[in-house]
């Protein structure tokens, strides 16, 4: 089922956008310390404020703000909080989202329209492969949306192949919640122990994490690898702790779609002016519904591109494209602008690359250096001279290689307290 909104004119889901908007401005000036000093400062009359576009008198909010003043953005007391929920810290030091009830209520609605959108129901039963434990928003989020669509979950959480094949033996589940890459561990375990995997319950496997098309919305290298070996149905999406939403897929397989309920999206340029359509644009959200702790305009770092015709689902939302990269995260590399999604598209389609991490740094010259860290069980003559012509033919330049055992890139790629596999370590 297709929330009404989702399927009104861009001028109707424009105008329901516009009569929540002072109720949130009204209550951030009222609740929130960092808005409300924000407008003081820069002597905005939020009652002026009645359209979107009337939104771009107020400045955008960036993860440093959050960072250097967090407490300042909370807009409860703590007897209103249920739950407490950090960021991953990717890009800094992790940020606290204090969750009320009200604000679980919302992730849950915001999860079950996601899984409806990725053609669930409450026949399926969704095997559930995050954490829901170390203040990880996304597990929580799942098991609540898996609940209020009244489908089935099997709380196994990441890794330990075994006993996902156990679980799939045992319950039969339809569907997976999972980092993609992992699809290829479980298929890789199976091949090794004679397990029939093209043969089981599962039919779909809603994707986290990892990108699994290009931006011409074909399968990535990793989605095609997975697709391949097991012609399952593969959906993507996109999520952040700070919006407390999500872009999913349809089975269109078209980009992830707006919710128009939950946020209000902007694409931004370095100027903070919004890009058209067919441009990159910096992913930028103002909050609708959010209790704990709301944001206007804020910059995810993450650039897309987005689309605004209707889609054969019903839905007539604007739709994200596969993330081009982190803002912040961009290398400039012997003349060539690259985002490290580039480089692990490529990785992915190389055999005998059992694992890998990139790192950047700054060397002696001054500019960006890049160092791929392969984790490999043998290394065939040739190899490095391999893997950098797959560079030079994709990407007109090669990084600096170094082979290392599978099990040491392993222990890098999960830290202590790591909730989630790090590949990318800027060192700038």
């Amino acid at each position: 089922m297709i929330p009404e909104i989702e399927t009104k004119s861009f001028a109707e889901q424009k105008q329901f956008q516009e009569t929540k908007l002072p109720e949130l401005l009204n209550y951030v000036n009222k609740h929130s310390k960092f808005y409300s000093d924000l407008f003081k400062k820069n002597n905005i009359d939020i009652s002026s404020i009645k359209t979107l576009e009337d939104l771009q008198q107020i400045p955008v909010t960036t993860k440093d703000d959050i960072q250097k003043r967090n407490d300042d953005f909370v807009c409860v007391s703590q007897n209103k909080i249920i739950d407490y929920i950090t960021t991953s810290g990717t890009l800094g030091d992790p940020v606290l989202f204090p969750m009320t009830d009200k604000d679980l209520d919302r992730l849950a609605y915001n999860e079950c329209i996601s899984f409806q959108c990725a053609d669930s129901t409450g026949d399926d039963i969704f095997q559930l492969m995050t954490t829901l434990d170390k203040r990880f928003m996304a597990g929580l989020a799942y098991f609540l949306g898996i609940r209020k669509l009244g489908a089935g979950v099997v709380r196994v959480g990441g890794g330990i192949p075994e006993l996902q094949w156990d679980t799939i033996k045992r319950i039969n589940p339809t569907a997976f919640v999972t980092v993609p890459s992992f699809l290829l561990k479980l298929i890789e375990y199976a091949e090794a122990n004679n397990i029939d995997y093209k043969n089981t319950s599962i039919t779909k496997a809603i994707c986290i994490g990892e990108s699994l098309r290009n931006q011409d919305f074909s399968l990535s290298t990793l989605g095609q690898r997975i697709q391949d070996k097991w012609n399952i149905k593969l959906y993507s999406t996109y999520a952040s702790t700070e919006m407390s939403a999500a872009f999913t897929e349809c089975s269109a397989g078209l980009g992830g779609h707006h919710h128009p309920e939950l946020v209000i999206v902007e694409f931004l340029d370095e100027e903070n002016q919004p890009v058209k359509e067919g441009d990159a644009g910096e992913v930028t959200i103002t909050t609708l519904g959010v209790e704990g702790m709301p944001l206007l305009r804020f910059k995810t770092g993450d650039l897309c591109h987005h689309y605004t015709e209707a889609c054969s689902c019903g839905r007539t939302t604007i739709r994200l494209g596969p993330i081009v990269g982190r803002r912040k995260q961009m290398i400039k590399y012997k003349g060539t602008t690259l985002y490290p999604p580039a480089l692990y598209d490529i990785l992915n389609n190389i055999e005998g690359v059992k694992n890998y991490v990139v790192e950047v740094f700054t060397n002696e010259i001054g500019t960006d250096e890049i160092l791929i860290r392969i984790g490999c069980d043998a290394i065939p003559e040739h190899f490095e001279k391999d893997i950098k012509d797959h560079f030079r033919a994709k990407l007109r330049v090669a990084p600096q290689i170094k082979f290392e055992e599978v099990d040491v890139i392993n222990k890098i790629q999960f830290p202590e307290l790591s909730r989630k596999p790090v590949v990318f370590f800027d060192k700038r």
